[in-house]
């Protein structure tokens, strides 16, 4: 009951920064964000061709991010978070104290997003008795041949006994878990769509088909889909661009920043190299940090001109979504 007053109180104001910002230019946070993700490792067991981390594009260091600082995270943050998610470059699965941070997330509505790979039995029923709100499992192609072309070391098979792992004990638990099932629609698996819609529904999960971001300039050929409703880019003159006008404004800033393994608060999920730290963890209140010069200075530039920010040019903010 406290943290839900708290949540409420706090949405208040930073719903109040958010209008001040977009219409009126202020930088200032007044409340805390709504929401967090926290990267727990950017470590991974596969390696995905237009991911940072699976195709070595990432700069900054791996690692696991120490309980200590999730505790200070959680304690920081907890009380006003409406939901945080679990997951940013890496696979969470890998942390060797996986479980130990899922059940200090007890308190907050928590979303987990896998690759699949570590859904045994035993850890399908941790899971599902963990009180975890959501559970995304990365599924993208509906044959091994399409799974590994963007799934490159993964095991289809694998991955598919581990969402009927997780649906079964859901079932046998009637558990209140959500279950999805993520699609990365692409040039090789766009022919599958009704597969897949297909197995989501025999095993109860929600579909969520999503468009691909491209990371790497020359790959736009191999990977977009030739149906146009599932590509996040569109041709030009000048080559790929978003799908999007890229307005003004962006409701990441207020309320949803990403801290990294390491304890850096980037402005978002978009950031994947940590290019734009705002701040320290290991050295700062979240609070200090949420209103330091760095992070008024970044929202001031998104308002004036957000095409211009590097990050943002991949961003799918404000795009048709496809499921």
């Amino acid at each position: 009951m406290g943290n839900t007053l708290l949540r409420s109180f706090n949405a208040i104001p930073a719903f109040y920064s958010f209008l001040t910002g977009t219409f009126l230019g202020r930088t200032t946070a007044f409340g805390l964000p709504l929401s967090a993700g926290i990267e727990l490792t950017n470590h991974c067991n596969l390696r995905c061709p237009e991911c940072n981390s699976g195709s070595g594009l990432m700069t900054r260091n791996r690692g696991y991010m120490s309980v200590s600082l999730f505790d200070k995270i959680i304690r920081e943050l907890g009380p006003f978070l409406y939901n945080m998610n679990l997951y940013f470059q890496g696979e969470s699965m890998m942390h060797p104290e996986f479980f130990l941070f899922l059940d200090r997330c007890r308190s907050i509505n928590t979303t987990l997003s896998t690759n699949g790979h570590f859904l045994s039995l035993e850890n399908s029923e941790k899971i599902v008795r963990s009180g975890l709100n959501k559970l995304i499992i990365s599924l993208d192609g509906m044959d091994p041949e399409t799974y590994s072309s963007y799934r490159v070391n993964g095991n289809y098979a694998r991955v598919m006994q581990g969402i009927r792992n997780i649906a079964e004990t859901k079932k046998r638990s009637s558990s209140g878990l959500k279950l999805i099932i993520q699609f990365l629609v692409n040039r090789n698996n766009e022919g599958q769509i009704q597969a897949v819609v297909d197995f989501a529904r025999g095993v109860n999960a929600s579909l969520h088909l999503k468009s691909m971001q491209i990371v790497n300039d020359g790959s736009f050929e191999s990977w977009l889909p030739s149906i146009g409703r599932y590509s996040r880019y569109k041709k030009e003159t000048d080559g790929y661009k978003i799908r999007s006008n890229l307005p003004d404004r962006c409701l990441r800033l207020w309320f949803n920043p990403v801290i990294t393994w390491d304890g850096k608060v980037i402005p978002c999920c978009f950031d994947k190299n940590a290019d734009h730290e705002m701040g320290d963890m290991n050295k700062e209140s979240f609070k200090v940090i949420w209103n330091r010069p760095e992070y008024r200075s970044f929202r001031k530039k998104v308002n004036l001109s957000r095409r211009s920010i590097d990050i943002c040019r991949n961003c799918n903010s404000g795009l048709f979504r496809l499921s």
